[in-house]
């Protein structure tokens, strides 16, 4: 630990930053019709804003976890906040649809730098007993982000027009980075030396891209969305196969093999990510196609479980600082399953305190699962590790949303053979909704076994 480092000025730098992005996303989503209005953009342009922002974090977060160990995590971390500043002006300058895309790629890189060094930063200052409550706290400011960016963006967008979106990721970058320059004196380069495994990060890269371009058409019904996402499982199995017999890989595989706390910890925020991602979808659906409500009163509903989320997350940090973090996360997961266990039974005629109580249920679930299991995860490895850890716990979130959604994607084709969701539908919809509720219940249940895999080991970490 860096004594010149302020601890205060680090966890204000990293929150705003861990805010900052969750923001960005979903407010961007709301400006996609006004984006599409004023652009010409078809549906299938405006999807690739999105879609090619994640698939960028998705492929550099482990590398950029690794160029922090050996480069410095700081100046990773600062580096990123001056690209995902810069690009949000140039997206507001942007004069074409594709240049956009083009800009939001760049983001995305941006975007990984942060997230892969970020929490290795603050685990890096902060002492093991007060952990827990630094890691609740940046969690918080995620969901913050998350909770925030519609309402916020919904209004900006309204007053200014939807350029007023990316100004505001000018100013509060320049702040992170001043901060940063000026209070976090610290470098935590332990791999300083070691060689970069290029060949590693070009194999999972293309892994990535190959799994979320065939989960992305799966809906389409063709043939080659299923060989793609064969080709990239098969490429990740080749990643594993290289990385387990260099000197210095992007991932250290034995990580995953010989470290039975880091593998399952990794695996339960994996399948916890699967398990609820998808919930918002189905509900959002439901509740605006199923009990006629208002887009604006749905949003008001699915806000609950963010919001939650942030009040509950530096709660449960604190309590992982007091009582053991795996346990705390293995409640956490429970919670979650009771969440989609009590989901899974909704109809049509489902009461509104119902819908409150698994909104609830799911806040409580994941904000308790989420920074324990993070801070079992950081305190499981070695320091020399923390960049690769925290790059492949973000790896984990994203892959955990595309499992979900590629799971909806399959129900969707089974129950609603590529139908709208219209009164004459709405059963096989519901039917879809169940059946997806309890494939996501039975993740939990074994993000559940995985979390009490780990509960007889000793996490402590090796410096």
């Amino acid at each position: 630990m860096h004594q010149k480092t302020s601890r205060g000025a680090t966890l204000f730098a990293v929150c705003t930053a861990s805010f900052l992005m969750p923001f960005m996303l979903s407010g961007v989503g709301v400006a996609l019709p006004t984006i599409g209005r004023d652009m010409g953009a078809s549906a299938v342009q405006l999807s690739l804003l999105e879609t090619t922002y994640m698939v960028s974090v998705s492929i550099f977060l482990l590398t950029m976890g690794r160029l922090g160990d050996i480069y410095g995590r700081r100046r990773i971390f600062h580096y990123g906040i001056a690209a995902f500043a810069l690009t949000g002006g140039l997206l507001s300058q942007a004069w074409s649809i594709e240049v956009m895309i083009g800009f939001r790629f760049l983001q995305g890189i941006g975007s990984a730098m942060i997230a892969a060094t970020g929490t290795a930063i603050v685990v890096s200052v902060f002492p093991p007993e007060e952990r827990g409550k630094a890691l609740g706290i940046t969690v918080a400011a995620a969901y913050a982000g998350l909770s925030c960016g519609p309402f916020i963006a919904g209004f900006l967008i309204s007053a200014f027009g939807w350029r007023s979106l990316f100004y505001l990721s000018v100013p509060l970058g320049v702040i992170i980075f001043a901060l940063v320059s000026w209070k976090l004196s610290g470098e935590w380069a332990e791999a300083k030396g070691e060689t970069f495994d290029w060949v590693g990060s070009m194999i999972y890269a293309f892994s990535i891209i190959l799994l979320i371009t065939g989960a992305a058409n799966l809906e389409t019904g063709r043939h080659w969305s299923w060989w793609l996402l064969g080709m990239g499982v098969t490429g990740l199995g080749l990643f594993a196969a290289v990385e387990n017999r260099l000197k210095y890989p992007v991932l250290n595989v034995h990580l995953l093999w010989d470290n039975r706390v880091f593998a399952l910890s990794s695996l339960a925020a994996l399948l916890n990510y699967a398990a609820t991602f998808g919930i918002t979808f189905f509900l959002s659906l439901y509740l605006q196609f199923v009990k006629g409500m208002s887009p604006q009163h749905a949003g008001t509903l699915l806000i609950i479980q963010p919001v939650v989320q942030t009040i509950v997350s530096p709660l449960s940090g604190r309590l992982s600082d007091r009582y053991p973090a795996a346990r705390v996360a293995t409640v956490g997961m429970a919670l979650c399953a009771a969440g989609l266990g009590v989901a899974a039974t909704i109809s049509a005629d489902t009461s509104l305190s119902v819908l409150i109580a698994v909104f609830l249920f799911l806040g409580i679930g994941f904000a308790v699962f989420s920074s324990p299991n993070m801070s079992v995860i950081m305190g499981s490895v070695s320091l020399r590790h923390l960049g690769v850890a925290s790059g492949l716990v973000a790896s984990m979130r994203s892959l955990g949303m595309m499992v979900s959604m590629t799971t909806i994607t399959i129900l969707l084709s089974i129950f609603m053979q590529g139908h709208p969701v219209t009164r004459d539908t709405q059963p096989a919809f519901l039917m879809t909704m169940r059946s997806a509720l309890i494939c996501f219940c039975l993740l939990c249940l074994a993000g559940i076994l995985c979390s009490l895999g780990r509960l007889r080991e000793n996490p402590i970490r090796q410096n």
